[in-house]
C-alpha cells in the first residue's frame, strides 16, 4: 500500500491550502485517516483523523480552520486549511489504517511521504 500526499506549499498568513492523500495498492477498505505534522525541533502532532463512518476529531489548534473529509470510493483523504497561521507551518504527513483482505479484519498502518507546509508573507 502506497498513500501519496500532495498539496503543500507557501501561502500567506490567513490564506488556505488542501491537501491531499490518495491511497493505491492492496487494499479491502481504509479504515481510520489521520494527518499529522511535525514542525522544527518539535514533536510530531496528530492535526484530524476521520473514521470511515465520517467522525472526526481535531486537535484544539486546528479546530474550527481545518475539516478533513474523505472519498471512500477513491480511498483519499482531504485536508482542507483555512485562517493559516505561521505556527501551522510544518511537514504535513497522513497516516491510513488500512484492511487489505475482505477475510481477515486485521490493519496495517501506513505513512505518505510528507508534504511541507509554509505560512508567511
Amino acid at each position: 500500500v502506497q498513500l501519496q500526499a500532495s498539496g503543500g506549499g507557501l501561502v500567506q498568513p490567513g490564506g488556505s491550502l488542501r491537501l491531499s492523500c490518495a491511497a493505491s495498492g492492496r487494499i479491502f477498505t481504509v479504515n481510520s485517516m489521520g494527518w499529522y505534522r511535525q514542525a522544527p525541533g518539535k514533536e510530531r502532532e496528530r492535526v484530524a483523523t476521520i473514521t470511515k463512518g465520517g467522525t472526526t476529531n481535531y486537535a484544539d489548534s486546528v479546530r474550527g480552520r481545518f475539516t478533513i473529509s474523505r472519498d471512500n470510493a477513491k480511498n483519499t483523504g482531504y485536508l482542507q486549511m483555512s485562517s493559516l497561521k505561521p505556527e501551522d507551518t510544518a511537514v504535513y504527513s497522513c497516516n491510513y489504517r488500512v484492511r487489505s483482505f475482505s477475510w481477515s479484519r486485521s490493519e496495517d498502518a501506513y505513512w505518505g511521504q510528507g508534504t511541507q507546509v509554509t505560512v508567511s508573507s
